[in-house]
């Protein structure tokens, strides 16, 4: 995993031309924010699939916005308020992986997500003391649930679709699938999680064996 920090209000004209990386059409036309994340993103997974296995290669954005990556590697990419990180490794040892990262919401506003985010089951046991934590944390794992979880199933799959079983506070969580997305990942399925305060970034990884 490697990551780094960048800003996007110092995105120059050509930052992409001088980082040998082609933007899509779709960044191409966003705003300065959209192309800075993108960049930050896109040179971090180039770092670690050079790291990883010597390829000087940036995952291209496929028909579904996912990462293109190498056929024998498992990657993910994230990016969160100026911090963007990426993850690869070897499909031999892990078949999928999702990085996820996220700010802590103000309560206020984890108060107003919670039924989106959370199942009944989550609410039922979050802790009233605890609620930004709780749907920031229970946000972040399903956002890397489902990007460990897509590349080997081939379809989308929602909030509603999984649950947080539990997490503790020494940075371990276990979760299940609330639907059947295949033979192998059917309803019930469980996974373990991490994850860890990086700064002030809530950072989530589930990886798949």
């Amino acid at each position: 995993m490697l990551s780094s920090r960048f800003a996007s209000s110092e995105l120059g004209a050509d930052d992409f031309q001088r980082c040998g990386i082609e933007p899509p059409p779709s960044v191409q036309r966003s705003v300065a924010k959209r192309q800075a994340e993108y960049l930050a993103g896109r040179l971090c997974a180039r770092d670690a699939l050079r790291a990883l296995a010597g390829l000087d290669r940036v995952p291209a954005i496929g028909d579904d916005r996912a990462p293109v990556w190498p056929a024998d590697i498992a990657g993910s990419i994230t990016h969160s308020s100026g911090w963007a990180a990426a993850v690869v490794a070897h499909k031999q040892d892990w078949r999928g992986l999702g990085l996820d990262a996220e700010s802590l919401m103000p309560a206020a506003r984890a108060q107003r997500l919670a039924a989106e985010i959370l199942t009944p089951a989550e609410i039922q046991r979050m802790d009233p003391a605890q609620v930004a934590l709780c749907v920031t944390l229970t946000f972040s794992l399903k956002e890397s649930l489902f990007k460990a979880l897509y590349p080997l199933v081939g379809q989308r799959f929602y909030f509603e679709h999984a649950e947080v079983l539990q997490w503790s506070a020494d940075g371990r969580a276990r979760m299940r699938l609330l639907t059947s997305l295949s033979p192998e990942f059917d309803h019930g399925y469980e996974v373990t999680g991490q994850f860890a305060w990086v700064g002030e970034h809530l950072l989530s990884l589930v990886a798949v064996r």
